[in-house]
């Protein structure tokens, strides 16, 4: 996270409809990936001390019940220099500088803010990222090209804009109409805009292809984890012993404060693993005698609820048994069948096998059963 220096505000500008993004709710508003797209720009600037978010009047409901508090919120106007403006004044007096930034480009880079907070620093009164020109330039007449255009010196512009918080509020001022961005009105007032380092990824969401652009760009930072489980019980008195939610005839069973099904607790500790949240008796301490006797699905469901409401879905579970008897083989599937019915996972992604230990150690001399289990979470 960005931690921007003292009297550095950023301001957000979400007044727009996004037409050209396609039917439904404007751009901004709209879901990335299981968040929306404004959620993720305000987050890349957390780090700022004072945040203006320049919303449309319609929206000033929502807005309000989702971010207020540490945000302030203004009201945007019918043009985006206005709503610039509008927010501007709102910052008059509080900061040194600002930092411009389309609220519709959410996959901004902290390298990005930092080249900007770095130049001003070093004295530019104006500073914006951009990009070279590296495709050749055409002219159009209608569906045909008409002419090449030299690309020499010409850069794609980005976002955050940084500037002089008086200057730009100044040449807002003395210029009312609308403009490309904000740097026009910086260079009409007659201020040198520094260039600093753009990025590819610092996508303006525009048109409803966007949306799949950014989803593939998140994608390459994706948050997988990985956890690992190990269980063992011992064998004792019984006719069957529950693995993996299936009864398997034996002629043993298996001794547990609950019903000792290895193979689903080793699962439940690999996903709590991953999610860095301890072990099964962190959550079911076998102290509690509520316990006793419980079946583990209680144990695996509450592993696998957990992954999702912290915004992960389990992406593989493996699982090995480790024991001379009895046979797995002839059960693997219905095992995965089952725990694919208690996490809420198809099928497809759960293994369930099994291996020997070649009659060494206390599985070999058929005292109990051994298991590990994997299980991947990504992050949704």
């Amino acid at each position: 996270m960005i931690r921007a220096p003292a009297g550095f505000a950023a301001l957000i500008t979400a007044a727009g409809r996004g037409t050209r993004a396609g039917d439904g709710l404007p751009k901004q508003w709209r879901d990335l990936a299981g968040r929306p797209v404004l959620d993720r720009t305000l987050a890349a600037f957390e780090g700022f001390e004072r945040i203006v978010l320049v919303v449309h009047p319609d929206d000033m409901g929502q807005a309000i019940a989702r971010y207020a508090g540490g945000i302030t919120i203004v009201a945007g106007a019918e043009t985006r220099a206005a709503s610039v403006r509008a927010g501007l004044t709102a910052l008059q007096g509080q900061a040194s500088h600002v930092l411009i930034h389309d609220g519709a480009r959410p996959l901004v880079a902290p390298s990005v803010i930092d080249d900007v907070i770095r130049a001003l620093q070093e004295g530019a009164d104006a500073a914006a990222p951009a990009l070279p020109v590296s495709d050749a330039l055409w002219r159009g007449d209608g569906a045909r090209v008409a002419a090449i255009a030299p690309r020499g010196g010409l850069f794609r512009a980005q976002t955050p804009q940084g500037f002089v918080l008086d200057r730009i509020l100044q040449a807002h001022r003395d210029h009312p109409g609308d403009a490309a961005d904000d740097v026009q009105l910086a260079l009409a007032a007659g201020m040198e805009v520094a260039i600093t380092q753009g990025s590819e990824d610092n996508l303006k969401i525009t048109f409803p292809a966007d949306f799949a652009r950014a989803e593939r760009i998140l994608g390459t930072d994706m948050d997988i984890r990985l956890g690992n489980g190990y269980d063992v019980h011992a064998f004792g008195p019984g006719d069957h012993v529950t693995l993996c939610g299936v009864q398997v005839p034996h002629d043993a069973g298996l001794l547990g404060h609950s019903d000792a099904d290895v193979g689903m607790h080793a699962l439940t500790d690999a996903i709590y693993g991953a999610l860095a949240q301890g072990d099964i008796g962190r959550h079911f301490p076998p102290s509690d005698p509520q316990w006793k006797g419980a079946d583990s699905a209680i144990f695996l469901a509450h592993a696998a609820s957990m992954a999702r409401d912290k915004g992960f879905r389990i992406g593989n579970a493996d699982v090995t048994l480790i024991c001379e008897a009895p046979k797995i083989g002839p059960h693997a599937l219905a095992m995965a069948h089952r725990l694919s019915e208690i996490m809420g996972v198809e099928e497809a992604r759960i293994s369930v096998k099994a291996t020997t230990s070649e009659r060494l150690g206390f599985t070999g001399r058929r005292e109990g059963i051994a298991a590990i289990a994997t299980a991947t979470l990504i992050k949704e």
